[in-house]
């Protein structure tokens, strides 16, 4: 009981009088949160976002091996919030997890701006026609050591963060007005907001003021982003991690395969529950039993030889309790839903690849002095996604909440698939946006010509780019929404790894589609869908449609794994009276049931 007590109410949140202090957590606490989230995420953009350039210009690595490097380092960083979302739940907690791998962050972002300060950490600029000195080994090994540490401190970061800003919301507190779900919002919007000063502000200061001041601008955002989020630590709500949620998973699976031949009872109520051992990893409630996947409820059969006694606690590798059981449940029925989004992401990677070489054959200029760079087209994709999130958060939800009569609006599942089908059209209108430029093209007779800009405007290609960030602002924020919520509650940072991880896997998947396709695609006269020299002899547009028509067949497998999907029940703890004259009754969460 002890450790019950300890969870649910952490000492820090009493007064030496044993008068109970004012309840931490709250949007008291968004304004440390947010800004940490936007000093981290513009260091972190402002630091990526033009390295391609600091690796060729300033260290003279080759195209092929500075793109190398970073997506090597850039796939690392993929499985290491994996392992920071372990430590955070398992025994670090989310608040220490981000601050020491923000600070590992830190050294790393320091180490690089100080090579790019010191002469000597880099090689000699070249002259004239002269070859380019590459840099040595030592050069190299600054530039390494660099980004492992920035690899370290973004397995900690991106996991933690976001589930930690909604941690602050206690939803078993019926006094909460402010819900996760307009966190989700606001959180997306600060970070798009950090991303687009990032690519324009800071990008402009590296490439025409000077690397060390560009590089340095990030480096004191990310240290202004730790003092802002250590700052707010004793007004937090800390979540007490509660052990490897890996093991107790397994744990479940290995109890219910010893029990396999073991027939089910025919009441649930007759297996193994017992609060005082899940009080660590429930504190916002129990989960409740479900019908579905019944063979792992074979886990919480009780038998002789369990030797249950009084005031026990079982060998949990052949016992589980029924709340165990249920966590597995829930993360094997996350999987198929998490799956989806893959697509949506390998369909989004195409606008820094082709969309991009669509837009450096175009008229990019806004005035007769000044044109817009190609790399700067993604400008049009975070506006658009910054205005969906307002509109979404201040307009939509009110009036669909007329219809619906959720507070929300709309469920996560739903906001989920309204970014699928905007994304599908976002690819079929850039199929056709390519026929028309090359249309120009043949019009003017400059298909033979690929380094000829085509007399057809940029702003062709801005529906495209806007329907993917409005795409981005229903299905990810839909995503993140859907991961933390139908997350067992002790495992919520890594259900956000696994978004991230989902993000990662929808880059690869475009890797390879890019790679079948141009294999396929081949004829003999060296003519392809996506040629590598000329563009305007391609057939893009197919492939734009190919991604469509996935899309289209992704949706409908999306719809069937919404129909079956199963909600996560829970029986919420009420931390305050609410029309019961018994504090702290349990209650059974209406939250999801109305939500399916």
């Amino acid at each position: 009981m002890e450790e019950q007590s300890k969870n649910k109410i952490s000492e820090e949140e009493k007064q030496h009088h044993g008068k109970p202090s004012r309840r931490k957590g709250g949007l008291i606490t968004m304004p440390f949160i947010f800004a940490n989230e936007m000093c981290e995420k513009m260091a972190v953009v402002g630091f990526h976002s033009n390295m391609i350039s600091y690796l060729t210009t300033q260290l003279h690595l080759p195209l092929t091996k500075a793109a190398n490097t970073l997506t090597n380092f850039a796939g690392t960083s993929s499985l290491t919030p994996l392992v920071g979302a372990f430590i955070a739940d398992s025994f670090a907690g989310r608040f220490w997890t981000i601050t020491f791998a923000s600070i590992i962050y830190q050294i790393g972002m320091t180490l690089l701006t100080i090579s790019a300060i010191i002469p000597t950490l880099r090689p000699p600029p070249c002259k004239g026609e002269e070859v380019c000195v590459v840099a040595d080994t030592a050069q190299l090994s600054v530039l390494y050591i660099a980004l492992l540490l920035g690899v370290i401190g973004s397995g900690g970061i991106r996991p933690c963060v976001v589930a930690f800003g909604a941690d602050q919301f206690d939803e078993s507190d019926p006094e909460q007005t402010t819900k996760p779900w307009n966190y989700f919002n606001w959180f997306y919007f600060i970070m798009g907001a950090a991303v687009l000063v990032a690519v324009t502000v800071l990008v402009y200061i590296q490439d025409n003021v000077g690397w060390g001041v560009g590089l340095g601008i990030p480096t004191l955002a990310m240290f202004l982003s730790v003092i802002a989020f250590v700052g707010g630590f004793r007004l937090y709500r800390h979540l007490h991690p509660s052990g490897s949620p890996f093991t107790r998973l397994i744990q479940v699976a290995v109890a219910a395969f010893h029990k396999r031949k073991l027939s089910m009872v025919s009441d649930h109520t007759l297996l193994y529950f017992n609060d005082e051992i899940d009080a660590a990893i429930s504190v916002d409630g129990i989960l409740t039993h479900t019908k579905h996947m019944s063979f792992l409820d074979k886990a919480a059969i009780k038998t002789e030889e369990d030797n249950l006694k009084s005031g026990q606690i079982p060998n949990l590798w052949r016992l589980s309790t029924v709340h165990r059981v249920e966590e597995l449940k829930s993360v094997i029925r996350m999987g198929p839903i998490g799956a989806s989004g893959i697509l949506l992401f390998t369909a989004y990677a195409q606008q820094g690849t082709f969309s991009l070489q669509q837009a450096k054959t175009m008229n990019r200029h806004l005035t007769k002095s000044f044109q817009i760079p190609a790399g700067s087209m993604s400008v049009f994709t975070t506006v658009a996604m910054l205005c969906t999130i307002v509109f979404y958060d201040r307009i939509f939800v009110k009036i669909a909440r007329n219809f619906t009569g959720l507070e929300r609006g709309i469920t996560f599942l739903h906001r989920m698939g309204i970014g699928f089908i905007i994304s599908f059209i976002a690819t079929l209108v850039a199929g056709f946006v390519e026929i028309k430029r090359k249309q120009v093209a043949l019009e003017h007779g400059l298909l033979d010509k690929p380094h000829t800009v085509i007399p057809i405007s940029f702003m062709w290609l801005i529906p495209q780019y806007s329907l993917h960030g409005i795409a981005e602002a229903f299905m990810s924020i839909g995503s993140l929404e859907f991961f933390y919520d139908q997350a067992p509650e002790s495992m919520r940072s890594t259900a956000m790894a696994l978004f991230w991880m989902s993000i990662s896997i929808g880059n690869y998947a475009s890797t390879l589609l890019v790679t079948l396709v141009h294999a396929f695609s081949a004829k003999p006269d060296g003519r392809n869908w996506l040629p590598d020299k000329n563009l305007n002899h391609g057939r893009l547009e197919y492939f734009y449609w190919l991604i469509t028509l996935l899309q289209a067949i992704n949706f409908v497998y999306y719809l069937w794994c919404t129909k079956i999907y199963t909600y996560k029940p829970v029986q919420v703890h009420h931390s305050k009276e609410v029309n019961s004259p018994v504090s702290g009754e349990l209650q059974l969460s209406k939250k999801n049931l109305v939500d399916a």
